[in-house]
């Protein structure tokens, strides 16, 4: 039985437009089941335990701007762990896309959603025969945004015939966290092109030159 998993996560507010946050973005990881990341999720988690890290999440945006679990580790060890986590989504033999709706541009949330299924149903047309290639299509989501989660299922049970939901627990999922780290190097990408990465993004990457050649040229030879 061929079997797709698509790990999905989402950046932004659902709501209404915040000048310090105008994008949605939503990002699936693809991952053909045949081919097997064991290996890979093994050498992660070997290297985070040999960082000590207490928490299995890696959630990169509070990484970055050291947040939550983060707060008490210095920027060399902060960087480290983000430096495993996107080896291992550049090493891992998947592929990505991202959504992402300008909230400026829209006047309430029944756009936003108008926005984001058009999207999906135009991605879904257009690679229809690949995903009727496979016998199941597994869709993980932690549920984070109950209005995504509606329109998934308005989506993919319309085109799609043969697709599975699984509740997902970031902690369980490296793939979820690649999803939740390209989301994040999707965003930081917008911010970058409007000059308007902050004083802690700029610190973390060095630079916007930086960040720009060494991770998101790099990580977008992976968009599906």
């Amino acid at each position: 039985m061929r079997v797709i998993s698509l790990f999905l996560d989402e950046s932004g507010d659902w709501g209404q437009c915040n000048p310090r946050s105008p994008y949605f973005i939503a990002t699936f990881v693809l991952h053909d089941q045949a081919d097997s990341i064991k290996e890979l999720v093994g050498k992660i988690d070997s290297a985070l335990t040999d960082l000590q890290i207490k928490t299995k999440t890696v959630h990169t945006g509070p990484l970055i701007r050291r947040e939550e679990d983060y707060l008490n580790l210095d920027m060399i060890t902060r960087r480290q762990i983000f430096q495993r986590l996107f080896t291992f989504v550049r090493a891992s033999k998947t592929t990505y896309q991202s959504f992402v709706a300008d909230k400026r541009h829209i006047t309430d949330e029944r756009d936003l959603a108008d926005m984001l299924t058009k999207q999906l149903l135009s991605f879904l047309a257009e690679n229809l025969a690949y995903f009727q290639s496979f016998d199941k299509v597994i869709l993980y989501y932690d549920f984070g945004q109950p209005e995504l989660a509606r329109i998934l299922d308005s989506t993919y049970k319309k085109v799609l015939s043969n697709v599975e939901y699984r509740r997902v627990a970031p902690a369980n999922y490296r793939l979820f966290q690649a999803a939740d780290l390209l989301c994040t190097l999707e965003l930081l990408a917008l911010k970058a092109e409007n000059k308007a990465l902050s004083r802690s993004e700029l610190a973390f990457f060095r630079s916007e030159r930086e960040l720009l050649r060494t991770y998101l040229k790099p990580i977008r030879q992976k968009r599906f």
